[in-house]
């Protein structure tokens, strides 16, 4: 007997299929006839997928600069998985880490080179910073919540140090066994041909649609050399919005060319998740209807296209021996002001709106949901 099964799940390519949870796990998907403790159907109205997963957030607490709560940004908000992006250096590694065990929502992280994690805006201005061996240290105390290593590479942060930080991080890359780098780019120096040349299969480039400068696409419009060179290498791309990064002007006219983000992430923490222009990363993707892309493509860079870039083992599909992780969701279709990081604001006619997150087979409703009839037993 199983513990749930989950019928009529409607998915983003409006098939439908039925879903065994036992232990946590998937163990059946398809047309199931067995019994089970609890039998869930879900509305016709709503939509299923694998559980999100946030690519890019800022949820150590005690950071004093870009900090929130991991459940406030994760299952409150249909995420079930949140990836801190360095946020934390080796110093306080340890302390995020026991703060995230109580949480509903599962906690990753990418450990930042700098030992003080982002404490300040320049934490790598200082390269005595970065300490090979107190990485290798924190790597091999957490196997399995660190899951990469974060690079923030732009003038404010680096200060003199141009590309040296990236070059250090490439090698600390291999101290580790090769997991993946995050690479935060913004205003140069360094310049980001000189950033995509060092990057190797499977690092990623966030902040990929970012307006300023130092960006993707050449003054006319059309794709670096050196970032298409990158991405032919199978160098990732991942959006990381945040207050500061995200152009609906560059999303388009790359998207246009075929330029497709690998993780649609949200960089948000308290201040821009009150404030805006983030949110949430419901409202983070639904700006990606605005730019050419459609429902399955979107949740495609929440799920599977996000686990696959950070090694996320069982996570991103719904499948026999996958996670029991969901999240349900339905699209509203009304006219809503929706804003870049750019200043400019568009109307947005779709919105994907979370109802419940489910880890590990535990449902947590969202606000909305609540509101909603999601489930009939």
């Amino acid at each position: 007997m199983f513990d749930v099964i989950l019928r009529q799940a409607r998915l983003p390519d409006d098939t439908t299929i039925d879903i065994a949870i036992t232990d946590g796990k998937i163990v059946a998907v398809g047309e199931i006839s067995g019994e089970a403790k609890r039998v869930l159907t879900l509305a016709t109205d709503c939509y299923l997928s694998a559980g999100w997963i946030d690519s890019h957030v800022h949820c150590y607490p005690k950071s004093p600069i870009y900090h929130d709560e991991a459940d406030r940004i994760g299952v409150d908000t249909g995420v079930t998985c949140v990836v801190d992006a360095g946020s934390t250096g080796a110093n306080d590694i340890d302390d995020f880490r026991e703060l995230t065990r109580d949480a509903a929502t599962e906690v990753y992280a990418l450990l930042n080179i700098a030992r003080t994690g982002i404490v300040t805006q320049n934490e790598l201005a200082d390269m005595t910073q970065i300490d090979r061996v107190g990485i290798a240290d924190a790597v091999q105390r957490h196997p399995g919540f660190i899951v990469g290593i974060k690079a923030r590479m732009s003038s404010s942060v680096v200060g003199q140090n141009g590309i040296q930080p990236l070059v250090l991080a490439k090698q600390i890359q291999q101290d580790i066994g090769g997991l993946p780098l995050m690479v935060h780019i913004g205003n140069n120096p360094p310049n980001l041909d000189e950033i995509a040349d060092l990057l190797t299969t499977g690092d990623i480039i966030t902040h990929c649609y970012n307006g300023k400068p130092n960006r993707i696409l050449t003054p006319e419009g059309t794709l670096r050399a050196a970032v298409k060179n990158a991405l032919d290498r199978g160098v990732r791309l991942d959006v990381g919005h945040g207050s500061a990064s995200f152009s609906f002007e560059v999303a388009r006219a790359a998207i246009a060319q075929g330029i497709l983000p690998d993780s649609i992430s949200s960089d948000i923490y308290c201040r821009n998740r009150l404030n805006g222009p983030v949110y949430t990363l419901a409202h983070v993707m639904s700006k990606f209807f605005n730019v050419g892309m459609t429902l399955p493509q979107i949740i495609d860079c929440v799920t599977h296209k996000a686990a696959d870039g950070l090694r996320l083992q069982r996570k991103g599909r719904i499948a026999p021996g996958y996670d029991a992780d969901f999240t349900v969701f339905t699209l509203r279709h009304e006219a809503l002001p929706m804003a870049d990081s750019e200043g400019l604001t568009e109307q947005g006619d779709c919105h994907l709106i979370p109802l419940a997150a489910i880890v590990a087979g535990e449902c947590c409703l969202t606000e909305e949901g609540k509101k909603h009839h999601v489930f009939s037993v």
